[in-house]
């Protein structure tokens, strides 16, 4: 039989059923500080990358480079190579004792040749045709009607200059002028606005910069006075000027010169021309002034005559000079043109007075020793060639050309040597106003007409003329300004040898490219100026 309970079990069981009854409670959040505390401390951990940016993008490579993808040699190949640069001293010394002799013969041959005297790589661009690079003005100029008077290029090649005022009849001594600057070189350049415009109480009839230094500019005025002008000094350019005095000229300058100074290396003396009969040399003093160094002046009556020469003007009576050029060959020589139509060859070394009878600071001195055959009127131009050899003989006339030109249009090629022109050339009805050597190419020239068209002889404002393709006509021939417009100047960039500056009656300068075949001298292009001379003359 089963025990019996005691009865505190049944109580028991009856407390139990009233506590722990079956439920069902809610559930609990408990937040995690270990997760938190470690958040706090490391980033974010998750199998998604951050945003990457993206862009397009050519992926041709801008430069390539080829490359050798040869297998290390063999060892055969190693020692083929090795083999190839072994030398034999021995037999290479006995060769070069048996050639030694010819060798020399031949350098020294070499050496005294003079094939290729003067000759000067170009390495340039090169260019087939002439082309107008730029055309410049002066507008205010242009309004009243002036003519460009003059050209030169500065020191560097890159800055062209131009005078303003009148060629012809009147007196225009009080009239203002101009002048301009413009730098080829310059970003920007207006053709139209130069970058210096100096004014001029009297009109500037002719230019020449410094030769060394760029800055410098002289000017000879209808009035007979000189100035030189500093450009760097845009307030006051005036740097050195004569004045009106005594030494002054008395009619207007024509053509302006730097000459180098004998006794100070460092300093230049300026020389004028003009119709006066007067050439002069100024040295500069610490005052601004210009003062009278020496001077010549060409009297009728110590002109050399020549039985061939039979007309010319008698007497004390003052020979107009209009223009001048050095000869290379002799720095003591110089060839100027006259009003009557001559050609004259002068010298610095002349000791004979001139019979002048103005008063004068210093005495003159008559510097004429030879007159060449005359034009049939005025010279206005000559320009003596800058080819020559180190040394020629005394009757070597490559050395001693040169060239004249004036109001018959005719250029005539001359030998300081003899008074008859070797060559005559009818270029135009009307005047010749500039002739000037190429700097470049012996046998190459450039002339300046009074028209711009000419049924019967050469059309064209400037003529190009190259001896090595033919003694009669012209190269090229390049059209400066529309109708009958005269160009009255035109100047070759020594620096920038293929440039080539021309100003007209218009007020307009053009500057011209040279084609390749004006400015590249041929190898034995001095032996055909010499021919060329040598077969005239016989």
């Amino acid at each position: 039989a089963a025990p019996l309970p005691f009865p505190w079990d049944a109580a028991e069981r009856a407390l139990g059923a009233a506590m722990f009854a079956d439920g069902t409670a809610p559930g609990a959040d408990v937040e995690s500080l270990w997760r938190s505390a470690r958040s706090a401390r490391c980033e974010a951990k998750s199998c998604q990358t951050g945003k990457i940016s993206t862009a397009e993008t050519a992926v041709q490579s801008r430069t390539s480079r080829d490359a050798g993808v040869q297998a290390d040699p063999s060892h055969d190949a190693v020692q083929d190579s090795q083999q190839e640069v072994q030398v034999d001293y021995s037999s290479l010394l006995s060769f070069l004792q048996r050639v030694e002799d010819a060798v020399i013969k031949e350098l020294n041959k070499n050496w005294k040749s003079r094939a290729f005297d003067g000759f000067e790589v170009n390495w340039t661009d090169q260019s087939e045709t002439v082309l107008c690079l730029h055309t410049l003005s002066y507008p205010e100029a242009q309004d009243q009607k002036l003519q460009v008077t003059s050209i030169s290029w500065n020191a560097t090649g890159s800055v062209v200059a131009c005078s303003y005022g009148r060629l012809g009849d009147g007196d225009w001594s009080t009239e203002k002028s101009y002048v301009c600057t413009w730098n080829l070189d310059r970003r920007g350049l207006n053709p139209q606005c130069p970058d210096l415009v100096v004014d001029v109480p009297s009109s500037v009839m002719s230019l020449a910069f410094h030769p060394s230094r760029p800055s410098l500019i002289a000017g000879g005025l209808f009035s007979g006075e000189l100035v030189v002008w500093d450009t760097s000094r845009r307030e006051d350019p005036v740097t050195w000027r004569t004045g009106m005095t005594d030494d002054t000229h008395t009619d207007p300058v024509y053509q302006v010169s730097w000459l180098p100074d004998a006794k100070h290396g460092n300093h230049s003396r300026l020389l004028s021309v003009s119709t006066d009969g007067k050439i002069l040399v100024w040295r500069e003093e610490r005052d601004g002034r210009l003062a009278l160094a020496e001077g010549f002046a060409l009297v009728a009556q110590q002109i050399p005559r020549s039985s061939r020469l039979k007309k010319f003007i008698q007497g004390e009576a003052a020979v107009g000079v209009t223009s001048l050029s050095f000869s290379h060959f002799d720095p003591r020589v110089f060839v100027v043109g006259v009003e009557g139509g001559y050609s004259l060859k002068c010298s610095t070394a002349a000791e004979t007075l001139a019979l002048h009878r103005t008063g004068s600071s210093v005495p003159l001195r008559a510097p004429a020793e030879l007159a060449f055959s005359p034009h049939g009127g005025p010279v206005y131009s000559v320009s003596c060639s800058p080819f020559h050899r180190q040394v020629l003989r005394a009757d070597t006339g490559a050395g001693n050309l040169f060239l004249s030109c004036g109001t018959d249009g005719q250029v005539h090629l001359h030998s300081m040597l003899q008074t008859q022109p070797l060559l005559s050339l009818q270029l135009s009805e009307k005047y010749l106003f500039c002739v000037r050597w190429s700097p470049v190419r012996p046998l190459v020239f450039a002339a300046a007409s009074g028209e711009g068209n000419c049924n019967k002889c050469f059309t064209g404002d400037v003529n190009l003329f190259d001896f090595e393709k033919s003694s009669q006509k012209p190269a090229v021939s390049l059209k400066q300004a529309a109708g009958e417009c005269p160009v009255y100047c035109l100047e070759f960039n020594v620096k920038q040898t293929g440039l080539l500056a021309a100003g007209d009656a218009a007020g307009t300068v053009k500057v011209w490219q040279l084609s390749s075949d004006l400015t590249e001298q041929g190898p034995r292009e001095m032996n055909h100026l010499e021919q060329l001379a040598s077969e005239i003359t016989d």
